[in-house]
């Protein structure tokens, strides 16, 4: 008696013949099971291979994220380090300065500056004593001409970057919102990475994310006035440094809310703000550029 079986018809497309293949069961279980337990197979060392392509991938991205933190790390140690170093130096020179012009008690009464207390000062403290440097009057003769160029260099006299004015202070059109919004300072288009120059001598009061502002340093030149320049790139200063005009603070860039790569200028006195016209006249940068940029 013949076993059940399976026929397979196989037809030649050109010549019409037809072959018959029987197969029986046995045979055609078990080339299911091997073509099963093959399936079975590549999937097993697909899944495998994806799972390690995964853990390396993870791996590789924690490696970099420990070596970005040890970096940032690093760096954080060496502008605490600077900080530490320039407010040392900076109280020396106020003590030093003071004593030598007689103005120590005006500053603190009769104690020493550098005596008990303690040789790090507040970055408060140091506004302070650039505050009363740049005020006292220093009627010595050899000292008169130094203390006139003391004074001129505290004053915002040049241009932060050169550039064409993209927005004036006062009311303008919103360039968000469409609508009518307070300027606060004045907006120099320049590509991003451009150098931009402190305006005049003084003290980094701030340089940190501001918001709306973007990457902002704020630089106090002593009497309630100060400069501020936004949407910055990168920071060239730390707060409590002492800065000389023209030297660069900054890169210029489109942080915080920006629609393009320009300098946001502002000047206030006394937290307010007020017209950087006047003090951008003062440049020989501005006679030039008046011609060819300023919008009115």
């Amino acid at each position: 008696m013949k076993q059940p079986h399976f026929v397979v018809v196989i037809a030649h497309s050109v010549h019409g013949r037809l072959r018959r293949v029987h197969l029986s069961h046995t045979v055609l279980y078990t080339v299911l099971a091997l073509a099963a337990v093959g399936c079975f197979t590549v999937v097993g060392f697909v899944t495998s291979y994806a799972r390690m392509v995964w853990k390396v991938t993870n791996y590789n991205s924690l490696r970099d994220e420990v070596s970005s933190l040890q970096r940032r790390y690093q760096d954080l140690q060496r502008s605490t380090e600077q900080t530490k170093e320039q407010l040392a130096t900076l109280q020396i020179l106020a003590s030093e300065v003071s004593m030598a012009y007689g103005i120590k008690e005006r500053m603190d009464g009769p104690r020493s500056l550098v005596g008990e207390g303690k040789l790090m000062p507040t970055f408060q403290e140091s506004i302070e004593q650039y505050d009363l440097l740049r005020s006292t009057r220093l009627f010595n003769p050899g000292t008169r001409r130094i203390n006139q160029m003391w004074q001129q260099n505290v004053v915002p006299s040049i241009w932060p970057t050169n550039g064409r004015l993209l927005s004036s202070f006062g009311s303008r059109s919103d360039p968000f919102t469409g609508g009518s919004a307070f300027h606060a300072g004045v907006d120099i288009s320049c590509p991003t990475g451009t150098p931009i120059k402190v305006a005049a001598d003084g003290i980094v009061r701030s340089a940190q994310w501001g918001g709306a502002y973007g990457k902002l340093i704020v630089i106090s030149h002593g009497g309630g006035l100060e400069t501020y320049y936004a949407h910055l790139s990168g920071f060239e200063v730390i707060p409590g440094q002492e800065v000389r005009r023209g030297q660069v603070i900054a890169r210029s860039g489109s942080t915080g809310r920006s629609t393009s790569p320009h300098l946001h200028y502002e000047v206030r006195q006394g937290g307010a703000p007020v017209n950087p016209y006047k003090y951008l006249a003062k440049s020989l940068v501005l006679k030039t550029s008046v011609q060819k940029d300023l919008p009115f």
